[in-house]
């Protein structure tokens, strides 16, 4: 029986890089003409790029640089999430991308990954925030060290945005992530830089951004592309806030969102409750 639950785990941990290498991988043009139709919409746009294993640093800064190309001149000021252990934090590879941003006047955020990368991460922000004020971060609300990189970035230029997190703390395990998003919100409240508020539950993206708008920080609702956001839409419009979809591209998009939904088994059913409210 032990066997057959290990053959059943491996298989499950296959499948996404099986069925990804089968599947059209979605590329920059794609983004742009997604973020057209958005932006007809009143949408606006944070793309991310998603190399397949074994990317090269400067492969991946090609892709990054084809989208920031693409976007360019978008209303609603689109935003490019650029993930630096993608490019293994090469510092060369990143500079060819921060140059052909800022030629488009594009803002960088940086995403964020795995915890034992957050700190190489807040090293290049705190490095590029003088020369470009408009970079940003991820404050992931599952991590202990996030209240203190929110207190250290307050009163800082950088854009932020908030977010659950996909990486556990293993020093905080017992995380109360609804409670934890709304301290992180609580103590930005009250900047003048922008905070993006990133989740797809209505009732804590409406606390999040009813706490920014009553302390007269600018923010906007961030959704996931694929995830129900009907209910949380609605809610932004309500208190007139902009909404912007996250479109992530390239060839480990699939491997990435397949396998996402097969650890969201509840994912047909929450669909259905955003579409009958």
């Amino acid at each position: 029986m032990h066997g057959v639950k290990a053959a059943l785990r491996d298989a499950r941990y296959a499948l996404p890089g099986r069925l990804g290498r089968l599947l059209p991988a979605p590329d920059a043009q794609s983004v742009a003409r997604l973020a057209r139709r958005l932006e007809q919409r009143g949408i606006w746009v944070t793309t991310g790029y998603i190399p397949g294993p074994d990317a090269e640093p400067a492969a991946v800064a090609a892709k990054n640089i084809a989208v920031i190309a693409l976007l360019a001149g978008q209303d609603g000021t689109p935003y490019l999430a650029a993930k630096l252990p993608t490019l293994a934090f090469d510092e060369p590879a990143f500079a060819t991308i921060a140059q052909a941003a800022d030629s488009a006047a594009m803002p960088l955020l940086f995403d964020a990954h795995a915890l034992k990368d957050a700190g190489p991460i807040h090293a290049y922000l705190a490095a590029l925030l003088p020369e470009r004020p408009c970079t940003g971060c991820v404050l992931p609300a599952r991590w202990r060290r996030s209240m203190d990189d929110a207190a250290r970035l307050r009163d800082t230029t950088a854009r932020l945005r908030i977010v659950k997190g996909e990486w556990a703390d293993p020093d905080w395990p017992d995380c109360d992530m609804d409670h934890a998003y709304r301290a992180l919100v609580e103590t930005l409240a009250g900047r003048s830089a922008p905070v993006a508020i990133a989740t797809h539950k209505p009732e804590l993206a409406e606390h999040a951004l009813r706490t920014l708008r009553a302390a007269g920080t600018p923010c906007e609702l961030e959704q996931l592309r694929g995830l129900p956001m009907r209910r949380t839409t609605a809610i932004a419009r309500k208190l007139g806030v902009p909404v912007r979809v996250y479109i992530p591209f390239g060839e480990g998009w699939w491997p990435y969102a397949l396998d996402k939904a097969l650890a969201r088994p509840y994912l047909p059913l929450w669909m259905l409750r955003d579409l009958i409210g």
